[in-house]
């Protein structure tokens, strides 16, 4: 459904992105995660047709996003602004938009329900709660049925309702048949949505990831790390957290510290199915470990570990809602 191989774009001389493949089939939902500057506007730009690859092909349902009539009937667009009427109700939004597919009003009654706001239909756009707003706003972008949806920042301005309520429908779309492609800062609410999360950083992927991937056979696995002139094998269940030094991953257990040859985001990979969580741009934590978080301001959260030391591992604030999501406090 979309797929994009050697996608290259140079703005300015610069090469601002670098995508060897990517592919998203029917009825999957895959996530590409990054930053301000990480090239993921620069990646939206060239899914819309707002911009041509310098190098590549970018396909959606078979189509280049140039051809603006294929892409109109294709595909459907969540921007991370709402980019609604204010002046018209709920209802007139999404009647004046089964006007431009040719679609008949009853549509948008239908979207009004699958939304959940049947009962705003004719309210004042401008008094509507910012959840309720998102979620005209994607009702907006399936009212004609796309098969590709791409989706910035899908829960943003939400409240719990409107992501759990969102989340639903994004499944029953995948499930359908749909190709959900996801652009978002973070992977906030995104583990029990995607098959297939993406980090972007400088133009390029730098990692990949499979939360729906359930866990393998129980075989013996270790970590190997280096302790003087030997090499140790440290079993996954004794390592409280692991941190970056020099480039390098250093697990630390209730005994030692063991630096290993492996960067933090290949140790992550290596353990992404031994309940490891990635607390921190520099800290990996062992979920079996942690015994408290701790909020100290509204944006700022710790660990509590369960050693004999009472370790505290700093938890950003994308990582805490990541975490709620994942233990469902």
């Amino acid at each position: 459904m979309i797929e994009i191989e050697g996608l290259q774009k140079f703005v300015d001389q610069n090469l601002v992105l670098d995508i060897a493949a990517l592919t998203v089939g029917a009825g999957e939902t895959v996530a590409v995660v990054g930053a301000v500057g990480s090239g993921r506007d620069v990646l939206l730009d060239l899914l819309i047709g707002r911009a041509r690859p310098t190098v590549g092909t970018l396909r959606l349902a078979g189509a280049e996003p140039t051809d603006r009539a294929a892409f109109s009937r294709q595909a459907g667009v969540l921007f991370a602004e709402d980019g609604l009427y204010k002046t018209r109700s709920p209802l007139a939004n999404l009647a004046f938009h089964c006007r431009l597919y040719g679609l008949p009003k009853s549509r948008a009654e239908e979207v009004l329900a699958q939304v959940g706001l049947s009962d705003q239909a004719n309210a004042r756009l401008d008094r509507l709660p910012s959840g309720l707003a998102r979620r005209l706003a994607f009702g907006r972008a399936i009212v004609h049925r796309p098969v590709v949806l791409l989706l910035e920042e899908p829960f943003a301005r939400c409240d719990d309702a409107s992501i759990a309520l969102l989340s639903r429908l994004m499944r029953q779309l995948a499930d359908d048949g749909a190709a959900l492609l996801v652009l978002a800062d973070n992977t906030a609410h995104l583990l029990s949505l995607c098959d297939t999360i993406y980090t972007l950083d400088r133009g390029r992927i730098v990692e990949s990831r499979s939360p729906q991937v359930g866990p393998q056979a129980d075989l013996p696995f270790k970590i190997p790390a280096r302790l003087h002139d030997k090499v140790v094998l440290v079993n996954p269940t004794e390592i409280l957290y692991a941190d970056a030094g020099d480039g390098r991953a250093i697990l630390h257990t209730a005994e030692r510290h063991l630096p290993t040859q492996f960067t933090l985001a290949e140790l992550e990979q290596r353990l992404a199915r031994s309940g490891f969580f990635r607390a921190h741009r520099a800290y990996l934590v062992n979920l079996q470990h942690i015994r408290e978080v701790i909020p100290y301001t509204r944006n700022s959260f710790s660990l509590r570990l369960d050693d004999a030391a009472a370790t505290e591992i700093p938890l950003s604030k994308a990582a805490a809602g990541e975490l709620r999501e994942l233990l469902g406090y």
